[in-house]
């Protein structure tokens, strides 16, 4: 058993990218879920679905081919939250990285939170 799921999704992303995989598996949640969104819409991932029903699903995740090395940071975890307000959010290696935040509107990248004025919890940096 892990204690953070969210560094665990974030491992294994970045252990599969580095041992060129094309695919992974992993156990199913609703903000590993959130998360994988947000990375596919900037391009950070090429497509992620949900396998299985009812109580056991799994999460299958195709990395992009011909990438450049991913990285993929974690800022805030269990033991210690990490707040940001949406004045303080920056960009990350001038436009061509994101933060994923978790808001009051759900999770998203600085970039939607820093135009609805919204701060939250930074989850993690990935350029």
């Amino acid at each position: 058993m892990y204690t953070d799921p969210i560094a665990d999704l974030l491992t294994r992303i970045r252990n599969a990218a580095r041992a060129n995989h094309e695919t992974l598996y992993m156990p199913h949640s609703k903000t590993k879920e959130s998360i994988l969104k947000v990375m596919k819409q900037y391009g950070f991932i090429e497509e992620y679905e949900v396998e299985g029903t009812g109580a056991i699903k799994t999460l299958g995740i195709k990395l992009k081919e011909n990438r450049p090395e991913i990285n993929l940071k974690r800022v805030s975890s269990p033991g210690q939250r990490i707040y940001i307000k949406s004045e303080d959010l920056k960009s990350i290696k001038k436009g061509l990285g994101i933060q994923i935040l978790s808001t009051s509107k759900g999770i998203m990248s600085n970039v939607e939170a820093y135009k609805s004025k919204l701060g939250g919890e930074l989850i993690c940096e990935i350029f």
